[in-house]
């Protein structure tokens, strides 16, 4: 086939898309398929229909690729496309969102509540609290804060990406990830960064993160973790491939932060690890995803 790897873009995760890929652009010639690279920009539409392909892979993280813009111009154009629809992919990039879905839904998230717009931020939750952005990715702008003197220097830094804040009460113990591939869980990850949050640096740049997979925990646990997992993905109606991040507490039960819906496909990504521990290669996972593909 034909396949336009759409990739780039424009938003703050430009650089990790384009890492991700060119990663499956290189999976899909090994495949077999005729690949054209995208590199998004205000023109993807114009390009898009000069090339006519039969299938669009998109590997757009953040926003215009990630939160269901890039999906209703794909099905605007009638193209083929990888991952989640249009109102899965916007209701999961939107946190706050998710959450309130999540919550109606029965999902256990985190309490959490939102920052008003001109405001004194006087917080009902109890410290330490995490400040996130409610649209954002690779947590970017996301500051965890242990009192009331650093929070308004993280809401600031959160507001830096996206105008809507939020506040999640913060659960320590252990982090996991789960990936769900069309309805399906794959092994759990567990993430043990070395200075115990999983930042930017953490996910990108720091040898020393180890990933546990699958993680080291008991079965009964592992399989709430991933029941909650796959009800998340189920609660917001996504497609394809996407990656449930989640903490552990001291119970090991599980507490759902987010899902993405375009996961990372770099070396150091989650999803690539979980897959090749159910036994799927890198680019048995891209032609995977890339069967997947459909008009929505």
């Amino acid at each position: 086939m034909h396949v336009a790897v759409l990739l780039g873009g424009l938003s703050s995760e430009r650089e990790i898309s384009l890492t991700s890929g060119r990663a499956a652009a290189r999976a899909l010639r090994d495949l077999g398929h005729r690949v054209s690279e995208v590199d998004v920009g205000w023109d993807v539409a114009e390009r898009l229909r000069e090339l006519a392909p039969d299938v669009v892979f998109n590997v757009l993280h953040g926003r215009y690729g990630e939160d269901g813009v890039i999906q209703g111009l794909l099905s605007l154009l009638r193209l083929p496309y990888t991952g989640s629809g249009v109102t899965a992919s916007a209701c999961a990039f939107d946190k706050l969102l998710a959450k309130r879905v999540l919550t109606a839904s029965g999902v256990p998230t985190p309490a959490y509540e939102a920052v008003p717009d001109g405001a004194a931020i006087r917080p009902a939750l109890p410290f330490p609290l995490v400040v996130k952005p409610a649209r954002g990715g690779s947590s970017i702008g996301v500051t965890r804060v242990k009192g009331p003197e650093a929070l308004e220097a993280a809401v600031a830094e959160a507001r830096r990406e996206d105008g809507r804040v939020y506040l999640e009460a913060a659960v320590p113990g252990r982090e996991v990830t789960v990936s769900v591939l069309d309805g399906e869980a794959l092994p759990i990850v567990e993430i043990v960064p070395p200075a115990g949050i999983f930042s930017f640096a953490a996910k990108y740049t720091d040898a020393g993160t180890r990933y546990i997979v699958p993680a080291d925990l008991p079965e009964a646990a592992a399989a709430r973790i991933r029941e909650a997992s796959v009800a998340t993905y189920a609660a917001l109606g996504c497609a394809g491939a996407a990656r449930v991040d989640l903490m552990l507490d001291d119970d090991l039960a599980p507490w759902v932060l987010e899902i993405n819906t375009v996961p990372g496909l770099t070396p150091t990504s989650l999803l690539p690890k979980a897959a090749r521990a159910a036994g799927m290669e890198f680019e048995d996972l891209i032609g995977r995803m890339l069967a997947g593909a459909a008009l929505q």
